[in-house]
């Protein structure tokens, strides 16, 4: 059908919902904004369904979800006997109404649903999948999206979010249905009285507490550390949870901040709700020089990022999620050896794009580096390859630079609920030892050397835009720079077709990762770029990589790199 086909067939069948019908008719003759609407469907793959609310093929709406659900229950239902699926929602606008219409379409194709009964963080529901022995599961998010998104992320039986080959058999499955024709589905009441829709029990919840606990190095260290922290969850999941775990590590002076303190869809205080972002901090920022204390941890909408900054002079610095992620990863080795916990044989895992002080950390402690493609999913992976083996406990650590962590197996995703406790135990270490975190920072520094890491996203909106990203990597694929930022370039790899060539001798060597669309660039003096485009936004990524005696220099290379490298990119 055309366009404007679909856009008639959506206002004879998509009367369900009002707000629909309402921007229907609204966008009546105005083919520009039919055609966003409808010139093609929302992509779904191992990272489920992303995108803005509201009516159309490529919008996020009941019928875009029920007709991802229809499909993954075909899925699940060829591939599984007696399955179930866990659900779980964020603070998102419809995130409820999503999930909701997700687990009506899972009852009516016999599918019994676990959801749970309010909303919840995206670690919790990749555990409820474990711990209630699901076929699948689904998270109602967009994560750290602004506030006209929301997604559908799709998880296994694993805890992991859905592999390459099993979203593509979901895709197959959704691509052969009709939006409106063939999809079944129940009503959401009649469904739980029926016993096709359950709510997930207070026992799977508080066996995760019990399990993030697990993850202390130092349980009794915080109630007498005198720590005092300021908590946002940022409008979302996180407010509970994180509450509840340091509360329960003995820390009993948090600050809330009050208008980021309950769930709110519309994040007014903070329309990019992403923790990597210091506007979305702004509100702790100037709730810390209020109350002056020695943390603020952010936590992204669904709970599986978190941000800090500490104390700086008269201000509050932020730290990166490489920072942090290094700085956890010394703390849990140094606190692992100096205990007899180190496990034999132990590993941590990063994600390519995610700092490589953490090789020279790895090597300092004995430690395995495992480098993975973007996508905490592959992590996960890591563990669950470790577990068939027997020895999930050589994991220690994994992280990924946009700010998600994980101490231990219990999950298969990242935690911002663990990590939180992780970093204020962390904090609170160094404090007993009179050590600020701007100095254990330092510390680290002068131990490994200084790396500096930033990321530049590109955005490219519509139509358009998705044809100009697919232009921009197929010709720096197709003809790669000699040098960035007057650097020559001594590696280039190719992740999609799965060769690295060294520039200087002319090999070339095959990467064993699984196939994925980034381009590595390695330049003289340990510096790099690396960029992708993102599977969840209209973006291209790139992320930068200096390496110098001082940050002064290593700051002042990565602004080199970065202007070469985006006029090279939008040239």
């Amino acid at each position: 059908m055309t366009e404007k086909e679909l856009y008639q067939q959506w206002l004879e069948h998509a009367t369900e919902d009002a707000d629909l019908q309402a921007e229907l008719k609204e966008i009546a003759g105005n083919d520009e904004a039919i055609s966003d609407r409808f010139y093609r469907d929302l992509e779904f793959g191992t990272g489920g369904l992303r995108g803005v609310i509201g009516a159309g093929t490529y919008r996020m709406n009941i019928y875009t979800v029920r007709r991802a659900t229809q499909g993954l229950a075909n899925y699940v239902n060829s591939a599984f006997d007696h399955p179930s699926i866990a659900i779980s929602y964020d603070s998102r606008i419809k995130s409820d109404v999503f999930a909701k219409a997700a687990a009506e379409v899972l009852a009516a194709n016999g599918i019994h649903v676990y959801i749970y009964h309010e909303l919840m963080p995206t670690p919790m529901l990749s555990y409820a999948v474990r711990a209630q022995k699901c076929s699948a599961g689904i998270m109602v998010t967009a994560s750290h999206n602004p506030a006209k998104y929301n997604g559908y992320k799709v998880y296994g039986d694993d805890g992991c979010q859905m592999t390459i080959a099993a979203a593509d058999a979901v895709l197959a499955q959704i691509n052969a249905l009709d939006m409106f024709e063939g999809i079944k589905h129940d009503d959401f009441d009649a469904a739980v009285s029926a016993g096709m829709v359950s709510y997930t029990p207070q026992s799977v919840i508080d066996a995760y507490y019990e399990d993030v606990l697990k993850q202390s190095l130092n349980p009794d260290l915080c109630a007498d550390s005198g720590l005092k922290i300021v908590y946002t969850p940022l409008n979302g999941t996180g407010n509970k949870p994180v509450r509840h775990i340091l509360s329960k590590i003995g820390i009993r002076d948090v600050t809330v901040v009050p208008e980021q303190e309950n769930p709110d869809g519309n994040f007014t205080t903070c329309p990019y709700p992403n923790p990597e972002i210091r506007e979305a901090l702004e509100c702790g920022l100037a709730l810390c020089r209020e109350v002056k204390p020695d943390l603020l941890l952010a936590t992204d909408p669904d709970a599986d990022r978190v941000g800090i900054a500490v104390p700086d002079g008269d201000d509050y610095a932020l730290f990166s999620g490489n920072e942090v992620g290094a700085m956890l990863l010394e703390y849990i080795c140094q606190q692992r050896l100096e205990k007899g916990t180190m496990p034999k044989n132990p590993i941590a895992v990063k994600t390519i794009v995610t700092t490589d002080i953490v090789d020279a950390i790895g090597k300092a402690y004995g430690v395995e580096i495992i480098d993975v493609l973007t996508g905490f999913k592959f992590i996960g992976e890591q563990i669950g390859f470790l577990e068939k083996k027997g020895e999930e406990n050589r994991y220690i650590f994994g992280f990924e630079e946009s700010y998600g962590y994980l101490a231990g197996s219990y999950v298969r995703d990242k935690d911002a609920v663990v990590a939180s406790m992780l970093i204020c135990e962390m904090a609170a270490y160094y404090r007993t030892k009179g050590i600020s975190m701007i100095q254990a920072r330092e510390n680290l520094y002068a131990k490994y050397g200084v790396y500096v890491h930033s990321q530049h996203a590109f955005t490219f909106e519509g139509e358009s835009g998705m044809i100009k990203m697919q232009e921009i990597m197929t010709n720096l694929r197709n003809a790669h720079p000699s040098e960035i930022a007057a650097r020559k370039v001594v590696r280039f790899d190719d992740y999609q077709v799965g060769v690295s060539k060294d520039l200087v001798s002319g090999t070339t060597s095959q990467i064993t990762l699984p196939k994925s669309n980034v381009l590595a660039f390695t330049l003289e003096q340990g510096a790099k770029v690396i960029i992708r485009p993102s599977g969840t936004e209209p973006k291209i990524k790139a992320y930068y990589t200096t390496k110098a005696d001082t940050r002064e220099a290593a700051e002042k290379m990565k602004d080199t790199l970065d202007q070469a490298f985006s006029a090279m990119l939008l040239g």
